[in-house]
């Protein structure tokens, strides 16, 4: 299972690998200089605070390290083993023969990418395509599923619906007859769908970005 400390870790070896502290790498992505300092990894009741995807994102965009290079980051010296986790293109994920109707993974077509062991066995990657979810995910970035994570408002989720569209979006509720999501893309509506028109919903748990 990934873990913060492996993240935080992580992050301070891509600042050694740069050639920076943790405040250089902070102030070369175009944060606060203070975002990865070590007074920033708790909040003020001492409770673990995880770095956001969006501040790592940058940090790696800053050192063009790639999402596999940070990969081995998280994993060096930690005896943690990565496994290979199904990949498909988002267009594709619409299409039938991909999943069962629990969302977990079936089927040929799957590529494989390497990525830190998470708790459900089951996780898969969806590579993005096209503009529709910028500036959240832009093309070409992989967000990382969890069939089995539980999903709070205000989660990042997958959706599918009983008619194979498939979309990325934030849930703001979700009650026995219907989901409302919020759009990652401004320019586009939020949705309202009806409970028995979505065939699965997964939350997202990571993206390469």
């Amino acid at each position: 299972m990934l873990t913060l400390a492996q993240v935080w870790s992580a992050i301070d070896r891509l600042a050694t690998r740069a050639g920076l502290s943790a405040s250089g790498l902070a102030k070369r992505a175009g944060l606060d200089p203070t975002t990865f300092n070590k007074s920033k990894r708790f909040t003020a009741e001492a409770r673990a605070r995880w770095p956001s995807t969006e501040s790592i994102a940058k940090a790696l965009a800053a050192t063009a390290t790639p999402i596999d290079v940070f990969v081995e980051l998280i994993n060096a010296g930690e005896g943690h083993a990565t496994r290979a986790v199904p990949l498909l293109g988002f267009a594709e994920a619409g299409s039938g023969g991909y999943f069962d109707d629990g969302c977990y993974p079936v089927g040929e077509g799957w590529d494989q990418i390497a990525f830190p062991a998470v708790s459900d066995e089951h996780a898969y990657a969806l590579e993005v395509s096209g503009q529709s979810m910028e500036p959240a995910y832009r093309d070409g970035d992989v967000i990382l599923v969890s069939p089995s994570a539980p999903i709070r408002r205000g989660d990042r989720v997958v959706v599918r619906t009983r008619d194979g569209e498939v979309m990325a979006k934030e849930l703001k509720r979700r009650t026995a007859k219907s989901i409302e999501l919020k759009s990652l893309n401004t320019e586009h509506a939020d949705r309202t769908l009806a409970a028995a028109d979505v065939l699965w919903i997964a939350r997202i748990l990571w993206a390469s970005q």
